[in-house]
């Protein structure tokens, strides 16, 4: 079965890389740093989704999340994720993605004894987002960063409990962190899976590496995605045009 596949290109190189994608008619995942968001010209935004519609392609988004954590017990920082979270939503109202990543903010290290507090504060931000989320019509993924396990943001899931609140699955970052198997994941989670997010490494860095060139189990991830989320949307996070085309090679048995 063909699946939905996107690609991933951050919005500052988006006009040098869309011959590319309209030529070999890839969906791409645009990815909004601050810094793209702050230099952003509706005129150009309106006219990226205008060619994309016009060549039947469709898109998601990548929120910004340097520094940012919708959980933050700092009020101030807070202020500035919702901020930024507006600014990528509004953008998304020209674009129309049918999912927008966030990343979640969490890890055990600063917030493992007051998990409780920042899931509160977290899903007040979460519902604010979900109120604009409805109106454009997308779905709103959260991804595994430092997670080590998916105890935390299944917590986050069952206390937003919305039909357009899901999971984005990070299966390199999960490489990377896992204290637990990719079926116990897919067992708290799968079913919950709105997008995931392919690349490969070998357990000691963030490589973004073409899938096989690393140390994941496509075969068993793959096979999970087809029993729990076999909808979803699969996007491949290659950093270079080099490792795209490797990973959209080595992808092709499994993703049509």
């Amino acid at each position: 079965m063909t699946k939905r596949v996107f690609v991933h290109v951050p919005y500052l190189q988006i006009e040098q890389h869309l011959p590319f994608i309209l030529e070999r008619r890839l969906n791409p995942e645009i990815f909004f740093s601050a810094d793209a968001l702050d230099a952003l010209a509706p005129s150009q935004l309106a006219a990226t989704a205008d060619a994309l519609r016009g060549a039947g392609l469709s898109c998601t988004i990548h929120a910004p999340f340097m520094d940012l954590n919708p959980g933050s017990f700092e009020k101030m920082l807070r202020a500035a994720t919702v901020s930024r979270f507006q600014q990528v939503l509004d953008a998304a109202q020209t674009l129309r993605p049918e999912v927008m990543v966030f990343h979640p903010g969490f890890d055990r290290w600063r917030y493992g004894e007051a998990a409780a507090q920042w899931l509160e504060l977290s899903v007040a931000v979460w519902r604010e987002v979900l109120l604009r989320a409805e109106a454009i019509g997308t779905v709103i993924a959260v991804e595994n960063i430092f997670e080590e396990e998916p105890s935390t943001l299944k917590a986050l899931f069952e206390a937003v409990e919305h039909p357009r609140f899901g999971h984005c699955f990070d299966v390199g970052h999960w490489n990377l962190f896992k204290k637990v198997g990719m079926a116990e994941w897919f067992e708290a989670l799968g079913g919950r899976i709105a997008e995931v997010h392919i690349h490969d490494n070998g357990g000691t860095r963030d490589d973004h590496a073409p899938p096989g060139e690393g140390g994941i189990d496509f075969k068993q991830f793959f096979d999970l995605m087809e029993r729990y989320a076999s909808d979803a949307a699969y996007t491949i996070e290659a950093h270079s045009m080099k490792d795209l085309e490797r990973s959209l090679e080595a992808l092709k048995p499994y993703l049509g």
